[in-house]
C-alpha cells in the first residue's frame, strides 16, 4: 500500500538533490526561453502543491507570500496572471534560500493533509517527477551555454552502449488496444481513454540510431540536402545553422560531445540524443524508412516490454491530440495537458532521466518539433 507521506518526502528530497551540484549563481540562469532557471523549478513545484492541494483542502489556508502565485504559476489561466515564461531568468528575488523556506513551509502543510487528499498529492508527485527530468535537461543547457563548459556531476550515468546494429522486428498489425487501462496505476488524463485502433503490418528497428550511424548522415550531406527535410525543418536548419545534434562539437578527427561530465569525445556506439523531430524525420527519410506512429510504438512495447525504452525519448510521427472521448480534468487542472494538443509531436518511451515511477508504455510526452534540448532519440519504422 502506498505510504503517501513517505512518497511525498522522497520525491521532494530528490528534486533538491538534483540541484546540489550547482553553484548559487547557476540557479537564476535562463539560457533560452524554453529553459527555466533551477530556482524557478524549485518554487513552481512548491506552488503546485500550495495552489492545488493546500488552497482547496487546508482549513484556514493563507498563502505563504502574496506574490508567489504570479511568480510561480506556469501556464494556468484559471490560477490568474503570471510572469512571462521568457522572463523567469530576470527574477533575482525571491532568493534561493527564501524558496527553500517556501518549500519547507509547503511540505509541513501538505503532510498535515496528505492522507485525506491522496489523489491530488499523487498528481502533484507525478508533476514534480516531470520537473525533475526538466531540471536535468535545463541544467545541461545552462551549463553548456557557459564558455567554461563546467562539469555538473562526473558520475551521471552514460547512455547504454548499442553493441550491434539494429535489426527489423516485425509486427502483424490488426486491431490493438491503446491507452491507459483504468485501475492499472497512475496515468495522466491524456493517456486515456483506452481504445482500439487498427494497425497495418509494420516493422520497428530493435535499437535506437547510434551516434556512429547519425555521423554517416552528416558526412553524406544530410544537413545540406533540402530534399530530405520537411519545409519547416529546412527553415530551422537555415535559420539556426544546424549542422549536427545539439551539444556536438566538431574537432579535427571527429566530434566532441558536451555531457554532464563536461566535454568528452563522442561515444559512437551510444544512441544519438538531443535531436529535433525534424532531424529524426530527415534521418529516417535518408535511410528509406520513417518514424513510428505512437500507436505502433505502444503496441510494440506491450508485446516486447521495456527493451523499447532504451534510455531516450523517441520521436513518433504522431501529432499530439486527444484520444476519442478525452475529457480534461475540471477546473484549472484541466489545463495540465489538454490545451497543448496542437502544434506538438508525441515522443514515447522514457529517458535515463525519467523517474522509474513514471516509466510506462502509455506515457505521452510531447514537444514542439524543433525542440532539441530534451533527451530525445530516433527509432526507425517501416
Amino acid at each position: 500500500m502506498l505510504d503517501v507521506a513517505e512518497s511525498y518526502k522522497s520525491v521532494r528530497r530528490r528534486t533538491e538533490q538534483i540541484c546540489e551540484p550547482l553553484l548559487i549563481e547557476d540557479f537564476v540562469i535562463q539560457s533560452m526561453p524554453d529553459v527555466s532557471p533551477p530556482k524557478w523549478h524549485l518554487g513552481h513545484t512548491a506552488w503546485f502543491f500550495e495552489r492545488f492541494v493546500l488552497a482547496t483542502r487546508l482549513a484556514g489556508f493563507k498563502p505563504f507570500h502574496s506574490s508567489y502565485e504570479f511568480i510561480f504559476n506556469s501556464y494556468y489561466e484559471g490560477a490568474g496572471p503570471r510572469i512571462e515564461r521568457a522572463e523567469r531568468g530576470l527574477l533575482s528575488r525571491p532568493s534561493v534560500s527564501e524558496i527553500c523556506e517556501y518549500r519547507a513551509w509547503v511540505d509541513s502543510k501538505v503532510l498535515e493533509v496528505a492522507d485525506s487528499v491522496t489523489d491530488l498529492v499523487l498528481l502533484g508527485l507525478h508533476h514534480e517527477r516531470q520537473h525533475q527530468e526538466l531540471l536535468l535537461t535545463d541544467i545541461k543547457h545552462i551549463l553548456w551555454t557557459n564558455p567554461t563548459k563546467p562539469t555538473y556531476e562526473a558520475t551521471v550515468a552514460a547512455l547504454p552502449t548499442i553493441a550491434e546494429r539494429g535489426r527489423w522486428l516485425p509486427f502483424s498489425g490488426g486491431f490493438a488496444e491503446i491507452g491507459h487501462m483504468p485501475g492499472n496505476g497512475f496515468a495522466f488524463d491524456n493517456e486515456g481513454p483506452r481504445h482500439k485502433t487498427y494497425l497495418e503490418p509494420y516493422r520497428l528497428m530493435s535499437a535506437l540510431v547510434t551516434n556512429a550511424e547519425y555521423a554517416e548522415f552528416i558526412k553524406a550531406g544530410g544537413y545540406r540536402n533540402a530534399a530530405l527535410w520537411l519545409a519547416d525543418g529546412w527553415a530551422q536548419v537555415r535559420a539556426n545553422g544546424w549542422r549536427a545534434p545539439l551539444y556536438w562539437q566538431p574537432r579535427a578527427a571527429g566530434w566532441d560531445n558536451f555531457t554532464f561530465a563536461g566535454v568528452r569525445p563522442l561515444q559512437m556506439q551510444e544512441p544519438v540524443a538531443h535531436v529535433s523531430y525534424y532531424e529524426a524525420d530527415a534521418y529516417a527519410r535518408w535511410k528509406g524508412a520513417r518514424l513510428p506512429t505512437e500507436a505502433e510504438w505502444e503496441n510494440a512495447a506491450a508485446s516486447i516490454g521495456t527493451s523499447l525504452e532504451a534510455g531516450l525519448w523517441q520521436w513518433t510521427m504522431s501529432g499530439y491530440g486527444p484520444y476519442h472521448g478525452f475529457r480534461p480534468l475540471p477546473g484549472a487542472l484541466g489545463e495540465y495537458n489538454g490545451k497543448f494538443m496542437c502544434n506538438q509531436m508525441v515522443l514515447r518511451g522514457c529517458s535515463w532521466a525519467t523517474p522509474p515511477e513514471s516509466a510506462r508504455t502509455t506515457y505521452r510526452n510531447f514537444f514542439q518539433p524543433q525542440a532539441r534540448w530534451q533527451f530525445s532519440g530516433i527509432r526507425l519504422a517501416q
